[in-house]
């Protein structure tokens, strides 16, 4: 390899990084090594490069001296070369005029020169002036000349465009901010929003539209709307230093539409930016959008918040309160405005600064959570509710019959007119006049309350004391009926020995002495207190007493309790058929029963029965129709899960977000950070995968903070999955690389080999080749180290293809030698699984690509023989036409066509006439024809598929 395709290479290689300090460093470098290689053209093409990098990454006044070298030598020192850069050289002017405004030092009259010279060569060139007059309405809307600026704007949307316009994203979107300056927003919305819905490939778009709309989206109404706007832009320029006046925007929408919160993480996220910003302009943009959020908090009260900032050129590290900053970015966007208006000869920038920073919101408060539920409409009451009409409380009813009434309130759980025929008691029998078993009864019944109220340890004071009222007024079933509740809240709360022996004890005394109703529920109370201690069998017998005895007794709500704890105690036992009865049953009495708590739990366990996702999820809107208060969670929890199992993902959304929104409103952290990452995937398998990734980084940061590092490290992976859905690759890199750092331990090298595969095929797939030949690598080492060669094999193998194509032919020879010693020694019975054979097999297509690469094309013929057989044996018939395309190539080379022909024949009569592989395919064939003296079937070949004779 010359040194000068070494540098074309490291063109092509820095061409395709992302644009940041690594792109503009490495562009830097190939700088240097042309100069001193003395390559004009390779110079001359760095510094076209180097110009665009500064630009998108974040410093663009570096890109007034490449732009200025590379415009003096094309016009001192004209080269052939020239002539193909001549058309980027004059956009870049477009570069140069917008940077040149965004610094106050440079006179304005610079930028005129610079916007006369672009003129006068767009018009040599023969080009439009649409360009031009865009610019001209830019410095015309800086400097606050409104009359020129509705003039240029008129030339610029009434000039045709041509192949020097801005692209059909930027240009729109750029007259939308400008009309919703002049609150003219339905005209910004109805102009941008057709070129939303088209596909937009330029790097400045969907973002830059979407947040010149973020405001007329407010103005109208359209909150949805605006919302996502917010989302998917944000997404977008969060990463990019050059995007760091638009992040402003960002700001001050949240300041605006009462989002504080957000507004103040976004902040303290970029406030170190300002220390490196690209550019006075969009050092005063954001600030001026940070200063009107932080004078927002601190009229609210919040002024003494802190945020984190690192250590700057005059200051040291450490936190500063909301106050003190509002008053340093205002004072530092006020500060730009006047050095702008100085340079301008106006006051236009010092004016909107003051409006920006006094700004009021617009509307309601927007929720931007995609975690958390929008406001919404008073819930609809449920199926199962309390009587409509109350329960009669007779005025002549005496404390007997009073408590009596109490009591079938309590066993048929209406706990509203519980507690009502319980207030009518106390104020006509007050405590201190009751005496012996009314005392006692109405002890228990105190217990019940406190129960209900989740008050554990007072109900078992009140119980214990309700037994000894029993005791002494002589009525020892009862007193045995609230024993076996003492022994159950017993196991309930740890003291497990003491229980079991209590509720034992008083089953046994109950089975001889109780009725059909208190032995069921004696029984019942002991099935549940063996159920604690683990004893599984043993519960299921008891609850088998429990049953027959609530049957002769013909209580529904006993008999409905006690199927529900069947089905519990079978679903533990892992006894499906039997679980999935038990719940049929309970389901049956429970809606006889109408008692919510039943209903739900039933619901949700014959959902968790269902073979079909479908039942599942109608059982679970069931649940759903009948919950409220605690019973919502799991049963929209359940049903979430279901929809998603039904491949209903985009319907289980709103399930999640309720749950995720219950355990906040609980306090319930834990669970908000597990569902929260549970979210994220739904709204991944949704297709709506801004709001995935937002939710994703919200449930890291949330296990982080718990100390959950492996589920963190878990959301971490699916959040990299997200990014690159969202093309993101950048983040999804940095977040793989985390991880393989996170995976250090030997007990995680298969998760540590995965994530760095995974890496590698991320830069495989964007022809960042040498990078991802070193990923592959560490994966295989890491898969070696595991003692899984499979998966070392096929790293190995993609690490030779990354280096192939990456132009190092020798160092993929040393990979595939390396996959070759793997392959020798796998063992006979796992070398005969269709996976491995399948492995082996593509192994063998990367050997014979490597060798070719090394001019050995017999080795590479001898590598293939066989192959494409062995693939078909395993029905990996793609494949092994792909081998068959390769090895009719290597025929051909080897001037071998008559053995070619037959074989391209075969390929091309299998291969899908829509696949992209047919003309090249066809192509060969024609050669192969040719070469062996067939020229008029070539042609006709030629002509049936449009083919040229070179292809």
């Amino acid at each position: 390899m010359t040194a000068t395709d070494d540098l074309r290479r490291m063109l092509h290689e820095v061409e395709s990084m992302p644009y940041g300090a690594g792109q503009m460093a490495a562009a830097e470098q190939l700088i240097r090594r042309a100069d001193t290689a003395g390559e004009g053209e390779e110079a001359f093409a760095a510094r076209m490069l180097a110009t665009q990098a500064y630009v998108y990454g974040g410093e663009p006044a570096k890109s007034f001296v490449t732009f200025s070298w590379c415009l003096g030598d094309f016009d001192r020192n004209p080269q052939p070369y020239h002539k193909r850069f001549a058309h980027t050289l004059l956009w870049h002017f477009k570069y140069m005029v917008h940077a040149l405004l965004n610094f106050p030092e440079v006179p304005l009259e610079r930028a005129y020169g610079v916007l006369d010279d672009m003129e006068r060569r767009y018009r040599d060139a023969g080009h439009s002036l649409q360009a031009v007059y865009k610019m001209r309405h830019r410095v015309a809307r800086h400097i606050g000349d409104d009359d020129a600026a509705r003039k240029w704007y008129e030339l610029w949307i009434t000039t045709p465009r041509d192949d020097l316009s801005d692209c059909a994203g930027c240009d729109p979107s750029a007259q939308a901010g400008y009309l919703a300056d002049l609150g003219r927003d339905e005209e910004a919305i109805a102009l941008a929003e057709p070129v939303l819905a088209g596909r937009l490939t330029c790097v400045e778009q969907p973002q830059a539209m979407l947040t010149a709309l973020l405001l007329p989206y407010l103005r109208t109404g359209r909150g949805d709307a605006a919302r996502e706007a917010h989302r998917t832009a944000y997404r977008r320029v969060r990463a990019n230093l050059a995007d760091l006046g638009d992040i402003g925007e960002h700001v001050d929408f949240c300041a605006r539409t009462g989002n504080e919160a957000r507004g103040l993480e976004i902040v303290e996220r970029h406030l170190d930016w300002l220390d490196r910003a690209p550019s006075p302009a969009a050092a005063m943009q954001f600030a001026e959008g940070a200063g009107l959020l932080l004078r927002r908090l601190t009229a609210a009260g919040r002024g003494d918040l802190t945020l984190h900032r690192r250590a700057g050129a005059d200051r040291p590290a450490g936190e500063v309160t909301v106050a003190a900053l509002a008053d340093e970015l205002s004072d530092l966007a006020t500060g730009l405005a006047a050095r702008f208006d100085a340079r301008n000869g106006t006051s236009a920038q010092s004016e909107r600064v003051a409006a920006q920073l006094s700004a009021e919101p617009i509307g309601e408060h927007l929720p931007l959570s995609a975690s958390l539920r929008a406001p919404r409409p008073q819930e609809v009451a449920p199926v199962v509710a309390q009587p409509a009409a109350p329960v009669p409380i007779p005025a002549d009813a005496g404390p007997q019959e009073l408590l009596d009434l109490a009591e079938e309130q309590w066993r048929t759980e209406r706990r509203d007119d519980l507690q009502r025929v319980l207030d009518a008691f106390d104020a006509r029998y007050p405590e201190s006049e009751l005496t012996g078993v009314l005392r006692a009864r109405r002890t228990e019944l105190r217990a019940a309350e406190l129960s209900w109220d989740g008050r554990m340890a007072e109900a078992m004071a009140a119980n214990r004391a309700a037994v000894a009222g029993y005791r002494q007024a002589g009525d020892p079933v009862r007193e045995a009926v609230v024993n076996s509740r003492i022994g159950l809240m017993l196991c309930l709360t740890g003291e497990a020995e003491e229980g079991l022996a209590l509720t034992r004890q008083a089953a046994g005394f109950l089975a001889d002495h109780g009725s059909d109703a208190v032995r069921a529920g004696a029984y019942d109370r002991l099935a549940m207190s063996r159920y604690e201690q683990h004893d599984r069998t043993g519960a299921l017998a008891e609850l088998d007493r429990a049953q027959a005895a609530a049957e002769a007794a013909g209580e529904i709500h006993l008999r409905t309790r006690i199927a529900l704890h069947r089905a519990q105690v079978l679903e533990e036992m892992d006894r499906p058929a039997e679980f999935a009865e038990a719940a049929r049953v309970a389901l049956e009495l429970s809606r006889e029963a109408g008692v919510e708590d039943y209903l739900v739990a039933a619901a949700l366990a014959c959902a968790r029965t269902a073979d079909e996702a479908s039942v599942a999820v109608a059982l679970a809107d069931e649940a759903v129709r009948t919950a409220s208060g605690a019973n919502l969670l799991p049963a929209r929890l359940l049903r979430g899960r279901a929809l998603v199992a039904d491949g209903r993902a985009g319907e289980a959304v709103a399930d999640f977000v309720e749950v995720v929104a219950l355990c906040v409103e609980r306090d319930d952290h834990e669970g908000a950070a597990f569902l929260r990452w549970e979210l994220a995937d739904v709204y991944r398998q949704a297709g709506r995968f801004a709001e995935a990734a937002e939710v994703a980084e919200e449930a890291v940061l949330l296990l982080d903070g718990q100390g959950r590092q492996y589920e963190a490290d878990q959301c971490r992976h699916l959040l990299s999955q997200i990014y690159l859905a969202l093309d993101e690759e950048q983040p999804a890199l940095t977040l793989l690389e985390q991880l393989a750092a996170n995976y250090d331990s030997p007990d995680n090298l298969p998760m540590r080999a995965q994530v760095l595969e995974e890496a590698g095929a991320v830069l495989y797939d964007r022809d960042r080749d040498g990078l991802a030949a070193g990923r592959f690598t560490a994966a295989a080492e890491a898969y070696r180290l595991a003692d899984l060669p499979v998966d070392e094999l096929r790293a190995r193998r993609r690490a030779a293809l990354a280096l192939l194509w990456s132009g190092d032919p020798a160092v993929a020879t040393s990979a595939i030698d390396r996959a070759d010693v793997i392959v020798a020694a796998l063992d006979g019975e796992l070398a005969q699984e269709p996976a491995v054979v399948w492995e082996v097999a593509m192994l063998a297509d990367a050997a014979a690509r490597v060798l070719v690469e090394a001019e050995r094309p017999q080795e590479a013929l001898v590598r293939l023989a066989g192959v494409a057989d062995r693939l078909r044996g395993i029905e990996a018939f793609g494949e092994a036409l792909q081998v068959e395309m390769l090895v009719g190539e290597l025929l051909l080379r080897s001037d071998r066509a008559g053995e070619a022909e037959p074989l391209l024949r075969s390929v091309l009569g299998a291969l899908p006439t829509s696949s992209a592989a047919v003309p090249r395919t066809a192509w060969m064939l024609s050669r192969a024809l040719a070469e062996s003296g067939r020229e008029a079937e070539a042609e006709e070949l030629r002509q049936r598929y449009g083919l040229t004779e070179e292809g």
